[in-house]
């Protein structure tokens, strides 16, 4: 989506959008008309409503901004609001870390209460502006958020507002983000969540508006498909469409996926949403309609009932041209009216639960500790020789890299602002004592040639005891399309290694650090095969958010020991991946790659000496419509209790054609405390079992099936990285 306004010209036959800047006082209309009577059931206050509306004020209501219908009380709701990591572009808010970090926490529970957190901070705001009569962009209840799409390719810009690579990993936390959006209320949603973008979206970004994905029926249904169908099948509220074609049709338009999939075989009964200016790609580039009113009658017939945009304004041309007609005009108005209403935009502010949250909520005490939880929790240690935890009483330490005190390297996209952002410069030198010598240089370019002539930077590292580097990327580099103002590529990358500027300046600066501590922030994977050969200890950060820098500093210090694990694969080496534009699997993830990667999808090593006991199943055998119960043990070694992250995984018989080499069926992260084993068990149903077909079918193959449990994705680099051996068993499926 754009990052500002959809700016939209009227369309001939159109309106002129009146702004409602009234703060409507219920009590004094109550039951003036039926449709405000919130004692109703829903579907008669609908029916009354859309009973008194005009085509043309039909029309206004499936627009992202829906115009005032001042003659019967209606106010006017602007549908456009971003909470990807917190309240978005909506002034102060608490930033969690991104999406990708969020990700890396692999833990439901801890997703859950970020996104309830961020929805009452979203109450709080929403309730404030229209106090004032302020009823504008980004501050309604309507979040265009999780973004769900597979990280298929990590030069793919948008991955750090994804939960990763795996299908799997990615429903489960998009679910937990849903549930803490939307709320347990049986009568009231306490924000909409939206799960986008519908589908086979992720780059490149600099094709989204033309490009037509073709993945074989098995990938869309093993990978593109699974995440979305989940959160459907959990009561998602919305579905964006995707800019892009699949299989020829527009996303916004098509039968195959608006129709037949999200409807007719997953039941799904909220709103579809279009991408922002996606109903006009359909004539402006893809080349599907000949006019705009053609698009706008397309989309509405295929179930996109909401507009970001404006072409939905030539709906009215599409009546008088026979192109569609008012009754299924009303059906994509019924869908966005159940969601006003669900959401108590026109109901007393007293029947509606959070409408008493106060501002003073937003970036509170509370909230700053959850972000740094979060934060902590993401933070991944890729290797480290011994040298962390650090002491808090070094004689000498150097910080130096573009991204240390770079705020941008917080934040990713799609942010809101704190009044505090905390970097990860400052919250080392908040963390070390006093006596200790601490210095600061940017070192090098962000991504550019470094100036010529001498750099000052190594020879202050040679007389430090220890050395940061915090190098990797930040969001002028990667994001969107339009927002990666440094991206020459749209915002997606060309390489996956470092830039060169920052690569050299590491490969200087281990010739004068005696020790040297190498942190990583971006949004995907980062191949630094140098750092894994000469680096003391990496760290991978993302965008950790406004307490990021404190949450590096309580794993560097060892406050906590590190608990984050990879949501991708990092390959080696650029070469080791296929085309960008081929959305074909193969060659792609844990799942289908062949090439041994730089770091395993799932990996993370702890401050703790883990091991894992053998592996027990309840059966030998298992039968379709039959539970497997998998049990092993956790041992923690040592005096640190710590969290792990339990990974459980299938590997299907390698007769079975184009089979994927691992599948993540389950995972769970849980607390183990020092010196103790805990018991991990796991209940997988049959389904956990079934395999994807050439057709795209999910069919009961039988056969002798593998079963790791244990802490990365099955494979020798894990162990050989120095992570525990895994427990491991058979089951046969018969």
């Amino acid at each position: 989506m754009p990052v500002i306004g959809w700016p939209c010209k009227l369309a001939p036959l159109s309106f002129r959008v009146i702004v409602d800047t009234r703060y409507l006082e219920f009590p004094s209309m109550a039951f003036a008309y039926p449709f405000l009577n919130s004692d109703l059931p829903l579907t008669e206050r609908i029916d009354d409503l859309v009973g008194r509306l005009t085509l043309l004020e039909k029309i206004s209501q499936l627009l992202h901004e829906s115009s005032a219908i001042d003659r019967l009380g209606v106010p006017a709701y602007n549908w456009w609001s971003e909470a990807c990591h917190g309240v978005g572009r909506n002034g102060r808010a608490t930033v969690f870390p991104q999406v990708i970090g969020l990700g890396a926490t692999w833990n439901r529970p801890l997703v859950e209460r970020v996104a309830s957190t961020i929805a009452d901070e979203a109450r709080a705001k929403h309730h404030a502006a229209v106090a004032v009569g302020r009823r504008g962009q980004y501050q309604g209840l309507t979040f265009w958020t999780p973004n769900i799409n597979i990280v298929r390719d990590p030069r793919w810009g948008r991955g750090q507002e994804t939960f990763g690579e795996d299908p799997f990993l990615t429903g489960e936390l998009g679910v937990a983000m849903v549930r803490g959006l939307q709320g347990d209320d049986s009568h009231y949603l306490k924000t909409a969540a939206c799960a986008k973008h519908f589908a086979v979206h992720s780059g490149p970004e600099a094709e989204r508006h033309v490009f037509d994905a073709q993945p074989t029926p098995k990938d869309l249904a093993e990978t593109y498909l699974p995440a979305f169908e989940k959160l459907v099948r959990h009561g998602v509220e919305a579905v964006m469409g995707a800019y892009n074609r699949v299989y020829g049709e527009p996303c916004c338009g098509s039968r195959f996926l608006l129709v037949k999939q999200l409807r007719e075989k997953w039941g799904f009964q909220g709103h579809v949403v279009s991408d922002c200016g996606a109903v006009d790609d359909f004539h402006r580039h893809h080349k599907v309609t000949a006019s705009a009113a053609a698009s706008a009658a397309l989309a509405v017939r295929m179930g996109c009932d909401l507009n970001c945009g404006c072409t939905y304004h030539d709906l009215v041309l599409a009546v008088k041209e026979g192109l569609i007609t008012v009754a299924e005009i009303d059906t994509s108005l019924r869908r966005l009216l159940s969601t006003r209403f669900r959401l108590g935009l026109l109901d007393p502010p007293a029947r509606v639960p959070w409408s008493n949250l106060q501002p003073e909520i937003v970036d509170s005490t509370a909230h700053r500790a959850l972000a740094r939880q979060a934060a902590t929790e993401s933070i991944v240690l890729l290797k480290n020789n011994g040298l962390l935890p650090l002491p808090r009483n070094p004689e000498s330490l150097l910080v130096v890299g573009p991204t240390a005190a770079n705020v941008g390297a917080l934040l990713g996209n799609y942010y809101g602002v704190a009044p505090q952002l905390v970097t990860l410069f400052e919250g080392i030198v908040e963390r070390v004592v006093e006596g200790t010598r601490i210095e600061y240089r940017a070192g090098c370019p962000l991504d550019q040639p470094a100036a010529p002539g001498v750099n000052y930077t190594f020879s202050t590292a040679a007389e430090s005891e220890i050395v940061i580097a915090v190098l990797g990327l930040d969001p002028t580099l990667e994001g969107e399309e339009g927002d990666a103002v440094a991206s020459s590529t749209g915002g997606d990358r060309v390489t996956i290694e470092l830039p060169a500027c920052q690569r050299e300046f590491l490969i200087e600066l281990r010739k004068h650090a005696r020790k040297l501590v190498l942190v990583l922030t971006g949004g995907s994977a980062l191949a630094v095969p140098e750092a894994q050969d000469f680096c003391d200890a990496v760290l991978q950060v993302w965008y950790p958010g406004c307490e990021g820098g404190r949450a590096l500093a309580d794993v560097i210090f060892g406050d906590v020991s590190p608990s984050g694990r990879l949501p991708v694969t990092v390959p080696r080496r650029t070469a080791d991946l296929p085309p960008f534009n081929d959305y074909r699997m193969r060659g792609r993830t844990y799942r289908f790659a062949d090439i041994e990667p730089l770091y395993p999808f799932g990996f993370g090593l702890s401050y703790a000496q883990i091991s894992y006991g053998a592996l027990s199943l309840n059966a030998a055998r298992l039968c379709e419509g039959q539970e497997l119960t998998v049990q092993t043990t956790v041992t923690n070694a040592s005096a640190r209790a710590t969290d792990e992250t339990v990974q459980c995984y299938v590997i299907p018989p390698r007769d079975q054609p184009e089979a994927p080499r691992a599948t993540l069926v389950d995972f769970r992260k849980t607390p183990v405390p020092a010196n103790s084993t805990i018991k991990v068990e796991f209940h997988l149903t049959s389904d956990a079992f079934r395999q994807v077909n050439a057709a795209g079918e999910r069919v009961w193959w039988p056969g002798r099936y593998g079963l790791v449990v244990g802490p990365a994705s099955p494979g020798p680099r894990a162990i050989a990285l120095g992570a525990p051996t895994p427990a491991a068993g058979e089951i046969i499926l018969a």
